[in-house]
């Protein structure tokens, strides 16, 4: 399956509501900048100035080429053009039956494609919570490595997450992407 990015709009917002099901889903998805529902106002406020020019986040629907409907979702946020840097945020392929197909590692090259390639960067990261092997293994498969073990950094209910933070350096993404 071939996918491109496109700006996240209004239009995709109850796709993307309907996909996040539970407080521990949303936590993943979306880290700690969203409360259980997700709702439209709080979607409105991650949009907000993003997707411009000189904007500080790229927010993403991630679309099957053949069929034109939004499978996952992406973004790249905390762009920060003097260090050269950002961080890969808010990774989900929707669609349950689309997991475990590769779809998430062509998210992954497309949206380090922009960050080297068109934005031009030095250093993406991200940050993964520990029991999330299929993603850490994804994110690996895309070159990102882990830096270090942030212990019991979220919580959630009663229990406490700790999260990777990996990272992917131009030198590195050149690399994987000669020939």
């Amino acid at each position: 399956m071939e996918i491109k990015l496109r700006y996240f709009k209004r239009s995709d917002f109850q796709q993307l509501i309907n996909w996040v099901e539970n407080p521990q889903f949303l936590l993943q998805w979306g880290g700690p900048n969203f409360n259980f529902p997700l709702t439209e106002q709080q979607l409105e406020n991650y949009l907000k100035d993003a997707n411009k020019e000189s904007s500080h986040a790229l927010i993403c629907s991630v679309i099957n080429t053949e069929t034109g409907s939004v499978i996952g979702h992406i973004s790249l946020g905390n762009i920060d053009r003097n260090n050269k840097s950002a961080r890969v945020g808010k990774v989900l392929v929707g669609d349950k039956n689309g997991r475990g197909r590769g779809i998430g590692l062509r998210m992954m090259k497309e949206i380090l494609r922009v960050a080297f390639d068109e934005l031009h960067l030095h250093r993406v990261s991200l940050g993964v919570f520990d029991f999330n092997t299929s993603a850490i293994a994804c994110y690996e498969k895309a070159g990102f490595k882990k830096e270090g073990l942030l212990r019991e950094i979220r919580k959630i209910g009663d229990e406490y997450w700790s999260l990777w933070e990996m990272s992917i350096l131009e030198d590195e993404w050149q690399v994987m992407n000669k020939g």
